[in-house]
């Protein structure tokens, strides 16, 4: 199976590329022969390729700074995202298309499930919402996958961002009235794959839609920081203290959910994916950050 992936240094296609086998092949296309502010090159990059799906992971992903620049964060979120699906149309093959818990506006008391209202709080959201009204006007041989708050080895995240701010700081203030479900990229990847192969093997509309995709269980930003470390030390990584803080003592420009729980019980049922626990998930990539950093010369 030939996978064309749009992005070439996001996490997602990085864990992709990581999967790459001689049964599996990862194409990865980004700027310039593929540019989602250019809507123009889309097609062309991808008939090229000749790939059997196409995975829309690049994204405009600056959560802040689109508040200040929603002219790009629609370019590339909503019109990229129509262009590719448009091109995966053209070309008749499947298109998964990764969105975000930030579609919702945080407020449920419970995990929200595919048919719940959105109602996006800030740019971003927004346009990763018209990304996903987009897709499904462009084609109808779509998966769309919500997942959120992604960490893995590659990139900037959450874990690495703690582990980078603990060799110069002992302690740290840290959300803890945020609720959501840390999912790696890793376990995206492996998602992905599973699911093309079933799209291409099957017809079936129950296969296509929005599907929700995060790791197992639920937690806080705060004690997940607190959990990263616990698996720092394991590794004889240093540990930092987490000094719990609301969201009020915390302000930035574009407001977060302050619910980002995804129920995936949908997915699970049609595609039999359930990821692991997110605690589970973290070790193996907070312990593969300690071992590359143990072989660094």
């Amino acid at each position: 199976m030939r996978l064309a992936v749009t992005g070439k240094n996001g996490q997602v296609v990085s864990a992709l590329q990581a999967l790459a086998s001689a049964e599996l092949e990862i194409v990865a296309l980004g700027r310039p022969e593929l540019d989602l502010a250019q809507p123009e090159t889309v097609l062309k990059a991808l008939r090229e390729v000749k790939s059997d799906a196409v995975v829309s992971a690049a994204a405009y992903t600056a959560v802040d700074k689109a508040e200040s620049e929603p002219d790009i964060a629609f370019a590339v979120n909503r019109d990229g995202a129509r262009a590719v699906a448009q091109a995966a149309s053209e070309l008749g093959i499947p298109v998964i298309h990764l969105s975000t818990d930030y579609v919702f506006d945080g407020t449920k008391a419970t995990p929200y499930v595919e048919s719940d209202p959105t109602g996006p709080t800030s740019i971003y959201g927004r346009s990763k919402l018209e990304g996903e009204q987009a897709v499904s006007e462009a084609t109808g041989n779509y998966a769309i996958l919500r997942t959120a708050w992604v960490y893995s080895e590659y990139g900037n995240n959450f874990v690495r961002t703690m582990l980078r701010l603990s060799e110069s700081r002992d302690e740290i203030n840290v959300v803890a009235d945020q609720f959501g479900c840390p999912t790696s990229a890793n376990e995206i990847a492996t998602a992905i794959v599973a699911i093309a192969g079933k799209l291409l093997d099957d017809s079936s509309i129950r296969l296509r839609g929005v599907f929700h995709l995060s790791g197992t269980g639920e937690t806080n930003w705060a004690n997940f920081a607190k959990q990263i470390f616990a698996f720092s030390e394991e590794n004889g990584g240093k540990s930092m203290i987490i000094n719990d803080i609301t969201t009020a003592q915390y302000p930035t420009p574009a407001r977060r959910p302050a619910n980002s729980r995804l129920d995936c019980s949908k997915l699970e049922a049609v595609y039999g994916i359930r990821l692991p626990s997110w605690q589970t998930s973290t070790r193996a990539v907070v312990t593969a950050l300690a071992q590359s950093k143990k072989e660094m010369p």
